[in-house]
């Protein structure tokens, strides 16, 4: 896809012309290219419109009134799609919501976008877009053209991007430092009168009132020249761009104060009798104080972040690598999988893979929560960077790099991160113009104290116009909801759950109904025999032996459960002759010259073997949710095998913890409804939708999503992926199959039912959070713009200095993100 402009210059900006070409599927004749080109046509300033079927593309020339996601948006309400792409930057420089703000518009402007979100706390900026409409190059370009710096891929990976945060922790902490140090005289001779009666007059006997004035002025130079540079540097021109920001109001209330202070001290004459005032203390304070927020927030950001380094700190260095010549050490970088690895008790593994000789006992908390560590026998799968804590072993490498669970992890931790929740739209929608509006009042309370307030004005109303700009910093707005999210998930990851998108946190809270999936989620997974019935005069060790050597030769799940257990209790199992298998019936074979079959009670009837002095066993088995299984001898009835799959031992106390977290649970499954309803009862589950295939579970949850509401689903089978997407929030046993993980939002990493109620709480935690932050930073904006502006000293009450807004507008940072940091304890002991 391309975008150009026409290079014919406009009389109007609005004749501005922007060509697309776009992807359209699902066309097949002539009447398809016709209704896309009608759709496109009928769009405002939309010209040179042309379907092409065998390309299947549609180009147009669109008029800057019409933003490119309208022509997507066209083509999909005819009945077509545009497939979609999504394409990421890391964007340095931002520092409040306004800038964040910013950036998405200017990546909205891209031909073909859809959708743009910008984190203000990690800078991941991505842009949902027509397929090959846009390209890296193109997004490095618009955040340029908004004023910030693409960050490089490499600089944007997690150690790189650690080492960058730490850098400019770094800075912050080297120009708090220096403008403290200046900023200490200013306050010493400021507030020196009010600790000690003539400190003052001795001051000015020494300086001179010149000489002081002169003193502050070189002072306050010094900060804004050096500390206070990086706000004038970004804010004034994002300012003459017309796209204010924090540093913005920062630069202006700073400057305004250092500019009518300098005016007072070289130039009085040019200030009306009696307005000669000096501000310096202010212009140097709002300085100091507005780092000191910045360099504890980055410290904040470095803590909110640690989940993340942590992860990365798990996987080592180094690897031994063996070879023909002995063992070697060598970059993990450099292992391949084949590759042969020891690994020494006490030490990380370092890549995926398998146990190729030797047995120990290995960590995984870092990957499921559980502390207990896990035999690992030779043949067993192991992850690269849990931890071996006892025996030695050999490692043949499966997966490295980007590939390895952990990796993995990292990356669906960075992009929850990344995501915005949908309670994020309110503080955008506010924060669109949020800094003009201040900068709006800030001008309207200028005019009204020279209007209204008595003479000389312009010095109170120069320091109320710089309070409201300094106050009312769009900060902690901005890292309301990022910063939440952020330690949210960094904690969930420790717990064992991995929520693969941001909006997932949201999504949860508000579900109503929990719907499981029965086989591998309640229950184990793996089924067992229970019972053995066997009918007067039969000998079981032998009709056992003989039952598991004919379900041997089967694949199936439950034949394979009665084959261990024959094998178990009688040793090797004899030989099979004439295996015939009928499906949905039963098995059957010549073992030992003796004619065997095994199967439900249509098979019986089938062979002619009455059923009749079992019968009641098998109907009472079948009651108790397991699978009974006639076995007969010669033409008789030999037995009644029971095969079940246990429950889950957590299964019914996290149903219970589901009950009194005010949430309705429902079961929903495949197998037979007897069996289900079995289950159900054991557990307390009252709705129960049983027999339904992968499309009749969609089906099931949309029933129940319009009886009770937002439903989550949890499962673990390839056949729950179609739920698992269907439902408002899915969530995945990590143990279960890939197609299931991939289709979930969330992921119980652990495979244990209780990662769900750590999910749910912590997605209940983490959503609190954001609201405590967000009630926060507006009812501080709402409370303290009308005292900076004067409100309260128009009637006699306190006012507010530049000083004190700025201490304010830092304070309000820092209690957002210390607030959000609480997260850290939530889900359960750290």
């Amino acid at each position: 896809m391309e975008a150009i402009l026409d290079h014919h210059p406009p009389s109007d900006p609005t004749d501005a012309l922007l060509r697309l070409v776009l992807p359209v599927e699902g066309m097949s004749c002539a009447s398809c290219t016709g209704r896309v080109e009608r759709a496109l046509s009928a769009l405002p300033g939309a010209r040179d419109v042309s379907v092409n079927l065998a390309t299947h593309r549609a180009s147009l020339a669109l008029s800057a009134v019409t933003p490119p996601s309208a022509a997507v948006e066209a083509i999909r309400e005819a009945g077509y799609d545009v497939p979609e792409a999504v394409t990421a930057v890391t964007v340095g420089g931002l520092r409040c919501a306004a800038c964040s703000g910013r950036v998405e518009r200017t990546l909205m402007r891209l031909p073909g976008a859809v959708a743009a979100s910008v984190n203000l706390v990690t800078g991941r900026a991505e842009l949902r877009h027509a397929a090959g409409a846009v390209s890296a190059a193109d997004l490095d370009a618009a955040v340029r053209e908004a004023g910030y710096a693409p960050v490089s891929a490499e600089a944007a990976a997690a150690p790189d991007r650690a080492d960058g945060e730490a850098r400019e922790a770094a800075g912050l902490r080297r120009d708090l430092t220096f403008a403290a140090i200046l900023a200490a005289p200013v306050i010493v001779l400021d507030m020196g009168g009010h600790l000690a009666s003539g400190f003052h007059d001795t001051v000015t006997g020494l300086l001179g009132t010149g000489g002081l004035a002169g003193l502050q002025a070189v002072l306050a130079t010094l900060v804004l020249a050096g500390p206070g540079r990086r706000f004038f540097r970004i804010g004034v021109p994002n300012l003459v761009r017309g796209h204010p920001d924090m540093n913005a109001l920062v630069a202006l209330g700073a400057g305004a104060a250092y500019l009518y202070s300098l005016v007072s001290t070289v130039a009085p004459w040019l200030l009306p009798a009696g307005a000669a005032h000096l501000y310096f203390e202010a212009a140097i304070l709002i300085v100091t104080l507005i780092l000191l927020g910045r360099t504890l927030e980055a410290r904040a950001r470095g803590r909110a972040g640690a989940a993340i380094a942590r992860l990365i700190d798990l996987s080592p260095r180094t690897a031994r690598r063996l070879d023909g010549s002995g063992e070697h050490e060598v970059l993990v970088a450099a292992l391949r999988p084949g590759d042969r690895v020891r690994v020494r008790p006490g030490e990380r593994v370092p890549a995926d893979g398998h146990v190729a000789a030797g047995h120990s006992y290995v960590d995984e908390s870092m990957i499921t929560g559980e502390p207990v560590p896990v035999e690992k026998p030779a043949g067993a799968e192991v992850v690269g960077g849990t931890l071996n804590t006892t025996g030695g072993f050999d490692l043949t490498v499966t997966r490295t790099g980007a590939d390895t669970v952990l990796a993995r992890i990292v990356r669906m931790v960075e992009e929850a991160q990344g995501g915005k929740l949908p309670i994020q739209a309110l503080v955008d929608r506010v924060t669109l113009r949020f800094v003009p509006a201040v900068m709006a009042v800030s001008a309207l309370t200028f005019v009204a104290w020279l209007l209204l307030a008595p003479a000389p004005a312009l010095g109170p109303a120069t320091v109320a116009a710089i309070a409201v700009l300094i106050v009312a910093c769009p900060c902690a707005m901005g890292l309301a909801t990022p910063v939440s999210i952020m330690v949210g998930t960094g904690r969930a990851a420790e717990r064992g759950v991995l929520f693969r998108q941001g909006a997932a946190l949201q999504a949860l809270r508000e579900a109503r109904l929990v719907a499981l999936d029965k086989t591998g989620t309640l229950t184990e997974g793996r089924p067992r025999l229970t019972d053995v019935v066997i009918a007067p005069g039969v000998e079981r060790a032998a009709s056992l032996a003989l039952a598991g050597a004919v379900e041997a030769r089967s694949e199936h799940p439950i034949a394979r459960a009665v084959a261990e257990a024959a094998r178990a209790e009688t040793g090797p199992l004899p030989e099979v002759r004439d295996f015939a298998a009928l499906p949905g019936h039963g098995v059957s074979a010549e073992v030992e010259g003796r004619a065997v079959a095994l199967g439900n009670r249509r098979f019986m009837t089938r062979l002619g073997i009455a059923l009749d002095p079992l019968q009641a066993e098998a109907d009472r088995l079948a009651g108790e949710g397991r699978s009974p299984i006639f076995l007969g001898i010669d033409g008789h009835l030999a037995g009644v095998l029971a095969v079940a799959d246990p429950v889950r031992p957590e299964a019914r106390a996290t149903i219970a913890a589901l009950r009194a977290r005010g949430l309705a649970v429902a079961m929903v499954t495949g197998d037979a409804r007897a069996t289900a309803e079995a289950v159900a009862r054991t557990l307390g589950i009252t709705e129960v939708a049983a027999e339904v295939l992968p499309e009749g579970k969609v089906a099931a949850l949309r029933a129940l999503r319009a009886a009770h509401g937002p439903v989550a689903f949890v499962g673990d089978g390839i056949n729950d992926a179609p739920a698992l997407a269907e439902a408002d929030v899915g969530l995945a046993i990590g143990t279960g199959t890939d197609v299931a993980v991939e289709s979930a939002d969330v992921v119980l990493m652990s495979g244990a039912l209780g990662g769900l109620l750590e999910a749910i709480d912590l997605s209940r935690a983490t959503i609190a959070n954001i609201r405590q932050n967000l009630f926060w930073a507006f009812a501080y904006n709402v409370a303290l713009i009308p005292v900076a502006a004067g409100l309260l000293a128009a009637f006699g009450g306190p006012g507010l200095s530049p000083v004190l807004a700025a201490g304010a507008m830092a304070l309000s940072s820092a209690f957002v993100i210390g607030n959000a940091l609480r997260l850290r304890r939530a889900g359960g002991a750290a």
